[in-house]
């Protein structure tokens, strides 16, 4: 299991590429979870480590599965390609087990019905 923590960002991503690499390191099958639940904030540099971290343990058929409760996690995931790839888990233990977290639309439609002209539809 991996934890990170903070914001995740270019600036910041050095140690989470590294522990993701480390935890990859032997061989033989492989489960990795990467908990993202303390993660504050989050752009596009989380996408290659989790996707190399994704090919490697497929590869020796094993999996990845990324637990987190962020509405932006699920963004980035989404806008990144990979949000079928790792549905959110609750916790490592539903992670092991393979259950996601309920879908919570992280692309939802929007709940105001006004139009720019500020009336009600």
């Amino acid at each position: 299991m991996v934890t990170a923590r903070g914001e995740l960002d270019l600036t910041t991503m050095g140690p989470l590429t590294h522990a993701l690499e480390g935890a990859r390191s032997g061989c033989g099958r492989l489960f990795l979870i990467v908990d993202l639940r303390e993660v504050t904030f989050t752009d596009g540099s989380i996408l290659r480590p989790l996707r190399e971290a994704w090919d490697d343990c497929r590869t020796r058929q094993g999996w990845v599965r990324v637990v987190h409760r962020s509405r932006g996690i699920d963004l980035v995931l989404l806008s990144g390609g990979l949000l079928g790839r790792f549905p959110a888990y609750a916790s490592a233990q539903d992670a092991w087990r393979g259950t996601p977290t309920a879908a919570r639309g992280a692309a939802r439609a929007p709940t105001s019905t006004r139009t720019v002209g500020g009336e009600s539809r």
